[in-house]
């Protein structure tokens, strides 16, 4: 797909619009093009089989006018839309949140979010309702942290993951020296966080498979995550993403409980064999009905599940398949998760994309919204990925104060993030300002190893504004 474009300011924009509708296909701006657009003062023009002249709403900025409409071109050709419109940020909800706060009424946000980005009166009230839930526990501007610590390994890799995670079994001569390295950054972090009196809000394990490692390095890593961020801390909560059933045991399900986790996610993505297969997981749904009835006799109480909507060769009855299975075990929170193609992923690369009509995914979101109203939750967090399949949203639904703290947090930039361990990202958020300063950790488990020290020392320069002799301290 070809685009010639007379204003490269708003490539970007425009490139976003067309990857709405042109997903599966490369999109290049050139002088030879299918498609031309014309942006003037106050109109833009766009030429394609037809002609369509589109003038500025003057309450609009620039930027909307001239997505509004590429999109409503789009539209026209296509002969649908999608219940975002234009709408292409990750966090949809944040919208509804400022609006909230300044006092505007349900109805006009409604109305906002057609004005503004063509959205759907649906989705808006998706967010609203999102916004008016979050809020209830949202950080109310308190300097308080959470921290996110990553273990970049998993039994296998699945076929859609992006995800800085290694298969265990290829990388077993790197997981002592990660789990050494990541010991280091996370005592040397604690001290300062001790010395200065920092509060912690909420604790967040996760990855990659925090449980696919063996149950003694396990036990030692939990260890230090309690001994430095949990303990007489009195955190809100203490999650561990444990994830696939592949890698949860008896053993490592007691650990938890030792180390005072009080929420867990066992994660299916899907409760179909076939599809488990397909995907590169190596458990059953028996597997995962298994390890959850075990966590549940343990006393687990707060146990999320997370499903994947639009992996190949699922479609309507294999969504209710596994929500008929998930509705048996009864869990405190589901999230909902669209397939999200990424060049990071082998699935970008393979002939094993299924191509779902919108309508189709449409009707699979809807099967998991209505069955999870069912089980009694209500949405409490969203955001978005590009490359959705349908443009849709990723959602965690719950019952009544069984919410992913961490999630709406994280997801909301409400306040500041600690990230340990390869491919975590630290954010400074000023609560008074917005602005939002951010320290990732390299990607590269060789690199995060090596340069561990760096890692270290650029984020005590971003959280605590000097430069610390913690070496040797």
């Amino acid at each position: 797909m070809k685009i010639s474009l007379n204003n490269a300011k708003y490539k970007y924009e425009i490139f976003q619009i067309f990857n709405l509708f042109y997903n599966q296909e490369e999109i290049e701006f050139s002088d030879i093009s299918e498609f031309k657009i014309n942006i003037f003062k106050n109109k833009v023009i766009i030429e394609n089989n037809i002609v369509k002249e589109y003038g500025f709403d003057n309450d609009l900025t620039e930027k909307e006018n001239i997505k509004k409409a590429v999109y409503s071109y789009l539209v026209e050709t296509f002969g649908y839309g999608f219940p975002y419109g234009t709408l292409v940020g990750i966090r949809p909800s944040k919208i509804a949140s400022r609006l909230l706060k300044e006092g505007v009424s349900g109805s006009d946000i409604i109305k906002y979010y057609d004005k503004h980005y063509l959205a759907s009166g649906e989705k808006a009230k998706l967010c609203i309702e999102v916004a008016e839930n979050e809020k209830k526990l949202l950080n109310d501007g308190s300097h308080k942290v959470s921290i996110y610590i990553g273990m970049p390994f998993c039994p296998t890799r699945c076929i859609y993951c992006s995800f800085a995670s290694n298969p265990i079994n290829k990388a077993g001569n790197l997981v002592q020296p990660y789990l050494n390295a990541l010991t280091k950054e996370i005592e040397v972090i604690g001290r300062i966080i001790r010395e200065r009196n920092i509060e912690i809000d909420c604790v967040y394990f996760g990855g990659g498979t925090p449980t696919s490692i063996d149950e003694e390095s396990f036990e030692k890593i939990m260890g230090v995550i309690y001994d430095n961020f949990v303990y007489e801390k009195n955190i809100r909560e203490f999650t561990v993403e444990c994830g696939r059933a592949d890698s949860i045991n008896f053993e490592k399900l007691n650990i938890m409980k030792k180390f005072s986790t009080d929420r867990i996610s066992i994660n299916p993505q899907s409760m179909n064999n076939r599809t488990l297969k397909m995907i590169g997981r190596s458990h059953t749904k028996e597997d995962v009905i298994n390890i959850f009835n075990m966590a549940r006799n343990l006393g687990f109480k707060n146990i999320n599940m997370d499903i994947i909507i639009g992996l190949a060769d699922e479609g309507i009855n294999e969504i209710k398949n596994t929500m008929d299975e998930i509705e048996k075990l009864n869990p405190d929170s589901i999230t909902v998760h669209g397939l999200s193609i990424k060049r990071g992923s082998r699935l970008k690369d393979s002939d094993n994309q299924a191509v779902r009509s919108f309508s189709e995914i449409y009707n699979m979101y809807q099967e998991a919204h209505d069955r999870s109203k069912k089980l009694g939750m209500f949405p409490y967090y969203m955001y978005r990925q590009k490359n959705t399949m349908g443009n849709m949203e990723n959602t965690g639904y719950c019952i009544p104060s069984k919410e992913g703290i961490y999630n709406m947090e994280m997801i909301e930039d409400s306040e500041s993030i600690l990230a340990f361990g390869a491919d975590g990202v630290s954010k400074l958020v000023d609560n008074k300002t917005g602005r939002i300063d951010r320290q990732a950790n390299v990607k590269d488990v060789k690199e995060y190893i090596n340069r561990i020290d760096e890692m270290i020392s650029k984020k005590i320069q971003l959280f605590f504004k000097e430069e610390l002799q913690w070496q040797n301290h």
